[in-house]
């Protein structure tokens, strides 16, 4: 097999699949372009705001894509190529996908609220509040997670026995690179906000200021400390987290979905070229180095197939920024397809590589298996290697950061809303309930949590957020289900996904418990911090995803007819 043949199939499949089943799903469930969006109905200029659709569908696919689809498939290879690629078309198209759009129209269709307010809605209050404490549990573990690759990826020194010695130049370009690139989204955010100019006059604006950016970049690296930048990425994200959608998120969101889109093309476009072939078995086992099959794979692939995560952002941020019901399937449909895209390029990328090359070449993180793979198929068009590597490595910082603009913006709202009641006034709120409530204290707290879980390292925590954020896809799609059902829409194809996830991320937890508590008792070896963080998180989030399940299929199953 080489890498023509995947790529081939896989873009017939999910071109078809968007194509074939997510039309029929629209038109099913009956998209409206007339009706009016929620982006109108509750526009305040903060979080609701219309944007145009090649805008949402940046800020979507940036803020789900995040290092997810690349590390993901890299990882899981070590079972064969074959389960990976099948899981990712499967689950992209028929868990994923669908998962995506129906929160987004659920979301649309309740005001833009989130999966919390649809659960308290269509489920009940309890199972809303244990929904939104475990959602602040998990944003805290994704920020500290992304928020140390983030710093890792901008470190500019090499560090050996704790003394700084080399510049990493692409490092450093990269980080100088992701600084214009927010000084150039406030100046094209005020350009959107306050000069009504064509579509294709924006786009000329903002891949100017993207090639600008990359050159400031290139000519002037930027080498710093990997505690400085734990710190400046923080203070970024405070930032990012309470400023108005359109003079941040929406313009970075923009200016990043063309490097994003530029990379897949340009990393689609390699694989044509260079044609590589796959040196890697198409299956090894079901038990490798003492990881089994399931539920590991579905695990380990999570943006590149099925993510809670963009349950989250398809109706924390995204629903709120739709101008038109039209715009609903490209925006969130659509924009898992291009992942799963992604997932694949990622695949061929490692199937590239003997066992061992990668490794030799001191590529050792996906990240870097990735970047080496592309830049090299890339040569073969005559393009200087380190200068495609380091734009590879500046697009998968650019995902990761994204994901941390929406990440924070949408945990300080799930705190906000853990402490709102419908029935109390702004008037009548307690003093205590409107400094939880307020969105300042609100950031602030989950920041200095999620720093503090970022000094430990993102690895001690991965395993951990992997289990936690296939949770989060089995209350999307109990909670769009329950919703279908009162809203008399088909819905017999969410159960299927909805099973399946909720046996693999039980039983991933479940290990995951097991192996901590094992390791903590019988191994004088165990990392006493770590492990007994991870055996904590485990056990809470098991137990509140339990009580959010079986109060879910109660209202799933019983006889209603009570109609949204």
């Amino acid at each position: 097999m080489n890498g023509v043949t995947i790529m081939i199939i896989s873009l017939a499949v999910l071109l078809l699949a968007y194509i074939l089943y997510g039309r029929w799903i629209a038109k099913k469930w009956g998209v409206d372009p007339k009706r009016k969006t929620p982006a109108y109905e509750q526009r305040d200029g903060v979080d609701y705001e219309p944007a145009h659709k090649s805008i949402v569908f940046g800020h979507q696919f940036a803020s789900i894509a995040g290092a997810g689809p690349i590390n993901g498939p890299v990882q899981a290879a070590i079972f064969g190529w074959v389960p990976v690629l099948l899981w990712v078309l499967i689950g992209g198209v028929f868990f994923g996908a669908v998962q995506d759009f129906s929160a987004m129209y659920a979301s649309v269709r309740n005001k833009g609220r989130s999966v919390g307010y649809i659960i308290e809605k269509y489920i009940g209050k309890t199972g809303k509040k244990m929904f939104l404490l475990f959602c602040w549990l998990f944003y805290i573990l994704v920020v500290a997670a992304f928020a140390d690759i983030v710093a890792g990826t901008f470190m500019g020194f090499t560090v050996t026995d704790g003394v700084k010695s080399a510049n990493i130049t692409a490092n450093g370009a990269v980080a100088t690179t992701s600084i214009m690139f927010i000084v150039f989204a406030v100046v094209l955010g005020l350009i959107l906000k306050y000069k009504k100019m064509p579509t294709a006059v924006n786009t000329v604006i903002a891949v100017v200021m993207l090639v600008s950016s990359i050159v400031i970049g290139l000519k002037f690296p930027m080498f710093l400390s990997l505690d400085i930048w734990h710190v400046l990425v923080f203070v970024y994200i405070f930032i990012a987290s309470i400023m108005p959608v359109w003079i941040l998120l929406q313009p970075r969101d923009y200016l990043n979905s063309y490097l994003l889109v530029a990379m897949i093309v340009a990393a689609v476009v390699g694989v044509f070229v260079a044609n590589p072939q796959v040196r890697i078995p198409a299956f090894v086992g079901f038990e490798v180095d003492g990881n089994y099959l399931f539920p590991i794979l579905f695990v380990t692939i999570a943006c590149g197939a099925v993510s809670g995560f963009h349950s989250l952002v398809s109706s924390g941020t995204a629903s709120k920024q739709i101008k038109n019901e039209k715009d609903m399937l490209p925006v969130s449909f659509g924009a898992m397809l291009l992942e799963s895209m992604l997932a694949v390029v990622a695949l061929i990328a490692v199937a590239s590589f003997a066992s061992g090359e990668a490794a030799a070449q001191g590529w050792n993180t996906p990240a870097q298996v990735f970047a080496g793979a592309v830049s090299g198929f890339l040569t073969t068009l005559g393009l200087p290697e380190n200068i495609v590597y380091t734009l590879i490595t500046l697009s998968i910082s650019a995902f990761a950061m994204t994901s941390l603009d929406s990440v924070a913006r949408v945990g300080r709202l799930s705190f906000q809303e853990l402490f709102l009641d419908d029935s109390i006034t702004d008037e009548n709120m307690g003093k205590i309930r409107k400094v939880l409530t307020n969105k300042y204290f609100a950031t602030v707290i989950t920041l200095v949590l999620a720093y503090g879980l970022t000094l430990v390292g993102y690895k001690n925590i991965w395993a951990l957020f992997g289990a936690s954020n296939q949770l989060l896809s089995v209350f999307a799609f109990l909670a769009c289900s329950v919703f279908l059902k009162r809203s008399k829409k088909v819905r017999w194809f969410m159960y299927i996904p909805l099973g399946a996830m909720l046996a693999v991320t039980f039983t991933a937890l479940g290990m995951t418990i097991y192996n901590k508590a094992s390791a903590l008792i019988t191994s004088a070896s165990a990392d006493i911090f770590g492990d007994t963080l991870q055996l904590v998180f485990a056990t809470l989030i098991i137990i509140l995803g339990v009580c959010v399940v079986v109060e879910g299929f109660r209202k799933l199953f019983c006889k209603e007819t009570e109609k949204a």
